[in-house]
């Protein structure tokens, strides 16, 4: 299994929009991606906010990084993408 990682500056003040397109839009594509497994969205904390997103295979958790600036509004900045291998589980 492999994990997407990803690290995100919210805009002051748009908190709610964020969150709602997080719900309406976001979660809703990743939940359908080919071999998506498990997502974990954290609650933003000072600005900013983390994701885990769990696929069965790297090209697929490769495909799904790829596609993180495509879902991010633009009062969300991107401040880091990482697929990284998941070695132990529990």
């Amino acid at each position: 299994m492999y994990a997407v990682l990803v690290a995100v500056t919210i805009e002051s003040g748009k908190e709610d929009e964020a969150l709602e397109h997080l719900r309406s839009q976001v979660v809703p594509g990743v939940k359908q991606a080919p071999g998506a497994i498990h997502g974990y969205w954290l609650a933003p904390s000072g600005g900013q906010g983390y994701s885990t997103v769990v696929f069965e295979s790297e090209e697929q958790a490769k495909a799904a990084a790829e596609m993180v600036p495509q879902r991010v509004p633009e009062f969300v900045t991107i401040s880091h993408v990482q697929v990284q291998e998941i070695i132990a589980d529990f």
